[in-house]
């Protein structure tokens, strides 16, 4: 039994769309046909969704919130005793977004066809990223699913917290900047030139900075219309460019030299990667694959590099403290824990509080610099307010020269 999303028509022709579950597409239309509807298209939500995932799609899965939404309803349903199918029929119904039904509906379909909860979260892959499936996997093979999905949903829920304070705080900065912009750009598309327009008669040279405020303002009204094509085309050629591995590794190579930029690609990078191997490790993924799934999340390409190169040196029975910090890119203080931890035995412990640890040092430069900008874009903003208004006030100061 699979789930199909529907489009169908009443008597008065009035159009109804929903999700209904069947054996085959031609199974659903009988059913739509026995409720007086008029079917006009039936699509089983894996194939549309496998559709979908192969195009150009503005939104390509669950963001951040939907995904921890379901996974703590799923786990606390899995933890009383719900079987899988009806907590995932649960979730689903409980669930307010259609994509997500629909996506839910599909992983039931497959679960009640006998295959894993890992293999009805594998046709969906943009939904759920690998290690939340490969995860879940382990969950299955140990007998330990209602546990895992526990861990998972506090995984997510802290991933989702961490996205969610970085966009709020960046609320501020960004109405800064944008209101900054505004103010500027009407200031000199249509302030300067209307004061200094008097002071065009005059056959004297005006002050040097009110010329060159005048020549910003022309520009700016001659060619707005370029400035903003060129923005985007900039903007856009370089998201292009970083899609090549070349540019985009020598790219990363420069975030890891920048002194404060460093420091913060190695943290978050460093965060994901621990808290992700933690994960794996304590749901029982053999450490290898655990490695290999851990190096996805890591987005900065020498530091996913090197944790493929530690798995290599790992294979042949290296410690993994020591293949990490062979490659300079790690904390020392993350890899001082992990040898800790191995040789303690308690790898996974020391593991999340590596990840605790830089989530912290991560949440503490983030909040030093944007305390930093705040200010800093304020006086930004007031320095070249006044460079304008300098601009307009040096010729009247010097309006007895202008007139003889």
């Amino acid at each position: 039994m699979g789930a199909f999303e529907f489009v169908a028509l009443d008597k008065k022709g009035k159009e109804s769309k929903g999700l209904l579950e069947g054996d085959t597409a031609k199974h659903v239309r009988q059913m739509l046909r026995e409720r007086q509807l008029l079917p006009v298209a039936v699509t089983e939500v894996a194939k549309k969704e496998s559709k979908r995932q192969s195009t150009f799609s503005v939104r390509s899965g669950l963001n951040a919130t939907e995904l921890a939404l379901l996974t703590r309803q799923l786990a606390t349903l899995s933890e009383a005793g719900l079987p899988l199918e009806e907590a995932l029929l649960a979730v689903s119904q409980q669930n307010e977004n259609p994509r997500a039904q629909s996506i839910l509906l599909g992983v039931r379909s497959r679960v009640m066809e006998g295959h894993t909860l890992a293999d009805g979260l594998g046709d969906f892959p943009q939904a759920f990223p690998t290690l939340y499936r490969a995860t879940v996997s382990a969950g299955e093979q140990s007998g330990h699913l209602d546990a895992v999905l526990e861990r998972l949903a506090e995984f997510t829920e802290s991933r989702q917290a961490l996205q969610q304070q970085v966009r709020n705080a960046l609320i501020y900065p960004i109405a800064l900047s944008v209101t900054a912009i505004g103010i500027i750009s009407f200031m000199l598309a249509y302030v300067v030139p209307k004061v200094v327009f008097i002071f065009e008669n005059y056959d004297q040279q005006l002050p040097l900075l009110t010329r060159i405020m005048i020549g910003s303002s022309d520009f700016i009204r001659g060619y707005w219309y370029a400035i903003i094509i060129g923005i985007v085309a900039l903007v856009f050629g370089v998201r292009k460019l970083l899609k090549h591995d070349g540019p985009r590794r020598k790219f990363h190579h420069l975030l890891l030299r920048i002194p404060v930029v460093s420091k913060l690609t190695r943290g978050i990078n460093t965060a994901r990667f621990t808290q992700t191997l933690s994960i794996l490790a304590g749901s029982g993924v053999p450490i290898l694959e655990s490695l290999r799934i851990a190096s996805q999340v890591v987005e900065n390409m020498p530091m996913r590099e090197a944790v493929e190169e530690a798995s290599l040196r790992i294979r042949e029975g290296a410690m993994i403290s020591r293949s990490l910090a062979s490659s300079k890119l790690f904390p020392p203080m993350t890899t001082h824990l992990i040898a800790s931890g191995e040789a303690s035995g308690k790898l996974e412990q020391m593991l999340a509080r590596a990840a605790i640890n830089q989530e912290k040092e991560v949440d503490g430069l983030i909040a030093t610099l944007l305390g930093i900008m705040q200010p800093l874009m304020v006086i930004i903003m007031a320095a070249i307010v006044l460079l304008i208004v300098l601009a307009i006030l040096l010729p009247i100061f010097e309006i007895n020269n202008l007139i003889r």
